[in-house]
């Protein structure tokens, strides 16, 4: 290609480029979001991020057949931090799609009418939107059972949060109990504190020579996630309520009618909230309130738009891991010149070198920030980024800044164009760059030191085997001193535990801990199991699907590793895995050293099969559909969503192991496929009566 992939407009890629591009992005994106929510080491500024999710977005739209079971849309936030018990969410708490530009919020409005059939039938008809300030502090939920208080979680990873009851009850925003409430009431909103709050805080906390915080955000998670509930006693948090959990009976018709009623139940509500009753009303409160936000006593990040109706909200539901009905439009970031000190490449665990920039410390937005992500040689040569340029750099949340433009008149005259290293730092070994590819990657594979570690701190991660107490520290210095060399090793750990108890840092206790915490996850789910293994492409939401499409480990290594053609077409027609993915686990299993480490694996650990939530559990669930024709009730898109909330899988074409296929007016080949294979065929008013909600 004469331009490189990543700055050919989507709208210009081919279907080859689009599934290649979409494949770079969604590794690219799966490390940032690693790095963020597990490493607590950030590498990209939300607005680089932001960005290169937008692309991704871009290119789903074009090639929505291309979509893929690890897309960035299909992630959610944090894992839950060490030192709480977890609290599994009865509902769970997901994150936000963004709107950055006035165009992408009037077509979320579009998205909408298009979607519901009544308002896309009536043009006319008004849709109100609730506008609220999007507060930049901590996403909480507080479960209410008969009037009282009883548990308090962070989002975590909107599954799985972090128990944190003691402390919220620390804060005076939040009421002990509440008269007049279903009997399980849930609520969820934000812990933050304010500017002068914040302020105060840093300054007796530098008079004592304590941790300084960079943020209120940074503050606000700090004091709320502290183990002794009397140091979060002492912090000023505050609270702002909005949305609802589980609850046992409605709490209202509308969202503007449901946050009265939180006011009356004594919760704080955001008093800048207001209803819109259409698009301009909503760019209008969107404008006003980022001419504001500077004044205001607590730090707002953009703005959060709600579909008023709570029946339509139902009916919108949800696409992965945020709703339909919702949306966050985000302010402009913030901007500082700096000089650019060196550009340092690291090395991720599957052999990806990601270029590093080095920056002179500079404050953008009340954060003093000091290196900034590069994201690859295309991105570094489309700038002409160099060491010791001043560079332009933004800051849009409490993260790595995204380096915008380099300032040309200011360039030191010995400044070179950077040569991107096309041999791995670690180990020496050739960097080469695929063909379409965008990352450049070391062929080193495990006898590079930075992917060993690395693949080793992924299978303990959170998202994988969750092991606690054996951080990144602990597997670097065990795998030094030849302790561990693979997966497998560290469930042999117990044998060693007396050379760890005596090793610095250590002592009995620690090293028993360590070693309960190993034994413990000794039983894996399935899903878990896949993630850890760190294959290519395969993130957690890609792992989650592999593991309910084959059910059991047996089952998964046996189609993975036959090369019959069944098997393959029955691997890429699972919903959002095409060919890349199919490719890269392929690849995997084509690696006898992987298959050693399966087996080796295999004889230390139990695999646990997947097992349905039993919220799936409808005529639907497991079952395999593809819809096909106009439908009169609904929309497309609200059909797939009803029929994925059920349990059932949507595909785009009909095979041996389509279940239904759900026929509309004028459906066509798909249809006459069904018929041919045996395939049951629904029309409209069976489908409907089949996905209507059970009784009891």
């Amino acid at each position: 290609m004469s331009a490189a992939l990543r700055d050919v407009p989507p709208e210009r890629l081919s279907r080859d480029q689009a599934a290649a591009e979409l494949g770079a992005l969604a590794g690219e994106l799966a490390a940032y979001d690693q790095a963020y929510y597990v490493k607590d080491a950030p590498v990209v500024s939300d607005a680089d991020y932001d960005a290169l999710a937008r692309r991704n977005a871009a290119i789903e739209a074009r090639f929505p057949d291309l979509v893929r079971a690890d897309s960035p849309t299909k992630r959610i936030g944090a894992a839950p931090a060490e030192g709480f018990a977890k609290v599994v969410h009865s509902r769970p708490m997901l994150s936000l799609n963004n709107a950055f530009s006035d165009a992408e919020l009037i077509e979320f409005v579009a998205q909408i009418r298009r979607f519901l059939k009544e308002l896309s039938a009536d043009p006319d008809r008004p849709l109100a939107m609730v506008a609220e300030p999007k507060i930049d502090g901590l996403s909480i939920s507080l479960r209410y059972e008969g009037g009282r208080f009883v548990r308090g979680a962070t989002r975590g990873d909107g599954s799985i949060g972090e128990d944190v009851t003691a402390n919220l009850r620390t804060l005076a925003d939040i009421p002990d109990g509440i008269a007049g409430a279903p009997a399980v009431t849930e609520i969820r909103g934000e812990v933050y504190m304010s500017k002068a709050d914040f302020a105060a805080l840093n300054a007796r906390q530098h008079e004592t020579g304590a941790k300084v915080f960079a943020n209120p955000r940074n503050a606000a998670a700090g004091s709320l996630r502290q183990l002794d509930p009397a140091v979060t006693a002492a912090r000023p948090l505050r609270f702002f309520a909005y949305a609802a959990g589980e609850v046992s009976e409605p709490l209202g018709d509308t969202h503007h009618g449901f946050l009265d009623r939180l006011k009356a139940l004594g919760f704080p509500v955001n008093p800048l909230v207001r209803l819109c009753r259409d698009a301009n009303e909503m760019l209008d409160f969107y404008h006003d309130l980022a001419n504001r936000r500077a004044g205001l006593d607590y730090d707002i990040d953009g703005v959060v738009f709600k579909v008023d109706r709570l029946d339509w909200q139902q009916r919108l539901g949800f696409v992965s891991r945020a709703p339909r009905w919702a949306i966050a439009q985000k302010f402009e970031a913030e901007r500082a010149r700096t000089v650019l000190r060196e550009i340092r490449i690291q090395v991720g665990r599957t052999g990806t070198l990601t270029p590093v920039a080095a920056l002179e410390p500079v404050t953008v937005g009340g954060v003093v920030v000091s290196r900034a992500t590069l994201h690859n040689e295309d991105e570094i040569a489309r700038k002409d980024i160099r060491e010791g340029d001043c560079v332009i750099v933004q800051r849009a949340g409490d993260v790595i800044p995204q380096v915008v433009a380099v300032v040309a008149e200011e360039r030191p005259a010995d400044a070179d164009p950077y040569r991107f290293p096309d041999h791995c730092p670690e180990c020496g070994s050739l960097a080469v760059r695929e063909l379409g590819a965008a990352a450049r990657r070391c062929t080193g594979g495990l006898i590079c030191p930075a992917q060993s570690l690395e693949r080793l701190k992924h299978f303990v991660s959170r998202g994988a085997f969750d092991i606690d107490g054996l951080g990144a520290r602990h597997l670097a210095a065990f795998r030094e001193d030849g302790l561990i060399a693979g997966p497998a090793d560290i469930f042999r750990l117990h044998a060693r535990q007396a050379d760890i108890a005596e090793r610095p840092g250590w002592g009995p206790r620690s090293a028993a801990n360590l070693i309960a915490s190993i034994e413990a996850r000794r039983s894996v789910a399935l899903d878990r199991f896949i993630y850890a293994l760190g294959i290519r492409q395969v993130g957690e939401a890609t792992a989650r699907l592999l593991a309910r499409h084959y059910g059991s480990l047996a089952a998964w290594r046996g189609a993975m590793a036959t090369a019959d053609s069944d098997a393959y077409r029955d691997l890429v027609n699972i919903d959002s895995v095409g060919p890349s993915v199919a490719g890269d686990l392929a690849a995997f299993f084509a690696e006898p050293h992987n298959l050693e480490v399966l087996d080796d694996l295999a004889r230390e650990v139990t695999v646990e099969p997947f097992v349905v939530s039993e919220t799936s559990a409808s005529p639907l669930a497991g079952k395999t559909l593809v819809f096909t024709g106009s439908l009169q009730a609904m929309t497309r898109s609200e059909a797939k969503a009803r029929a994925e909330a059920l349990g059932a899988k949507v595909a785009g074409s009909v095979s041996r192991s389509t279940d239904y296929v759900v026929i509309g007016a004028d459906a066509g080949g798909k249809a006459a496929k069904a018929q041919a294979l045996g395939v049951a065929i629904l029309n409209e008013e069976e489908w409907l009566a089949l996905s209507a909600p059970q009784a009891g």
